[in-house]
């Protein structure tokens, strides 16, 4: 049981937590209750909902703040699942007279949205002009009352300052926009985080308040206007926006075809063939991995995985030799030495050379030659053969074939993908 788990299980056993909400409804419990266990900072920041303690899971609760020293725990509604992307994706590059932002050295948040703006993306996403950056970090709420759904009905909310942290804010001539801003890729995000900052400054402008959420990994920008259709309903939120853009690398098909050309394939590690069709997850994954290394149950919470997808994706990382497993103390994953190699190279370097990991391997190399020579995917049962003929570890099933399949279009797809002519 993790720290969390432990000290919220003390707690809900001392405060007869469940009891009460059963009977009320809800339960109030003070930053000063919760310090007798762990720091409140430490037990109440869950930004997904797989994040949430065992018994908050286990009983379809979650927690807000509702002043600087109180929260509030109910079976309320309080994530939202992202809408899928569009597929489409809208090349940006970085003023050339920009040095010091480069896609190879975005490591934070306030970096990407630095970046975003140099290179234009937020004008066009936002439609606005004459974009300035004014309030961010952390700040009182002020007061408001809110609706918001539980499992037993709608219920209402009184906020007395409470802390909010606004990651930017862009103002222009029609709008002021409020942004949340992560690198981690997820399927859902905590409401309060765009709600609690538009309820601070709706009333404070007489201009819309726009609420974005941008997530920013290996190069791309993935950008979700949001807009509260009634401003004291906490589930009225609706997507208005979707867009994507990437940083320009300037890869031509000819690099790629160079490397299919001159890449020799190996012999297929005794690994499990990776069931993660998701490149842009896994290069994500990377890029946390190289900053420091990770438990698998740092993996499961940080991604919303289970724990079968992360085993899926620390898999992949691995049978591409970019990460290493280590069990002397528990289940830790850390960079390896060639998978920090290509994370320090320039940005179009590096995406050519995670391009030829993946080529090494025969399935992936011969399934990429079809698709350029007929133009089209090849069908699932080709890509069966080809897999068939590629003395991969341990598939042995057709089922396990079929399913092990998406990974093979998945990653070459990805590959196609980062061509620009």
């Amino acid at each position: 049981m993790g720290l969390n788990d432990n000290a919220w299980s003390l707690l809900f056993n001392k405060y007869k937590i469940i009891d009460k909400i059963e009977k009320s409804g809800s339960f109030i419990i003070t930053a000063d209750q919760i310090r007798e266990f762990r720091e409140p900072r430490l037990m109440t920041k869950f930004d997904h909902k797989a994040n949430l303690p065992k018994l908050f899971a286990e009983n379809n609760l979650s927690i807000l703040p509702i002043s600087r020293g109180e929260y509030i725990i109910s079976s309320f509604s309080a994530y939202k699942e992202f809408d899928e992307p569009t597929k489409l994706i809208e090349r940006v590059s970085i003023p050339e007279y920009i040095q010091s932002l480069m896609p190879d050295f975005i490591f934070s948040e306030t970096i990407a949205l630095n970046c975003a703006k140099a290179c234009g993306i937020l004008s066009d996403f936002l439609e606005d002009e004459a974009i300035v950056s004014t309030v961010s970090g952390r700040m009182g709420s002020g007061n408001f009352d809110f609706n918001i759904q539980t499992k037993t009905g709608i219920k209402s909310i009184c906020v007395n300052n409470s802390q909010i942290e606004i990651d930017a804010a862009y103002e222009g001539v029609e709008y002021l926009s409020l942004f949340e801003a992560k690198r981690e890729l997820s399927n859902d995000f905590l409401i309060r985080q765009l709600y609690y900052p538009y309820r601070t400054w709706e009333n404070k402008v007489n201009k819309q308040v726009k609420t974005v959420f941008l997530v920013f990994t290996n190069g791309v920008f993935y950008l979700y206007q949001y807009k509260f259709d009634d401003p004291k309903d906490y589930n009225s939120l609706r997507l208005v926006k979707q867009k994507n853009y990437i940083i320009s690398t300037q890869i031509n098909l000819s690099d790629v075809e160079h490397i299919l050309k001159t890449t020799n394939t190996i012999e297929e590690p005794d690994i499990a063939f990776p069931q993660a069709n998701n490149m842009s997850r896994i290069i994500n994954l990377l890029e946390l991995l190289y900053e420091k290394s990770l438990s698998k149950e740092d993996i499961t919470a940080e991604y919303l995985f289970d724990e079968r997808q992360t085993n899926y994706y620390t898999d992949a990382c691995r049978y591409l030799s970019l990460i290493d497993k280590d069990i002397s103390d528990g289940i830790n994953f850390e960079i390896s030495d060639y998978g920090k190699y290509i994370f320090s190279q320039s940005y179009k370097q590096r995406q050519l050379l995670i391009v030829k990991q993946i080529l090494k391997h025969k399935v992936f190399s011969e399934v990429l030659k079809l698709h350029l020579q007929s133009g089209e995917m090849p069908n699932m049962k080709t890509i069966v053969n080809i897999m068939k003929n590629s003395n991969l570890y341990n598939v042995k099933s057709d089922s396990t074939y079929e399913r092990r399949a998406s990974t093979v279009s998945g990653w070459v797809n990805w590959i196609l993908s980062i061509i620009e002519d």
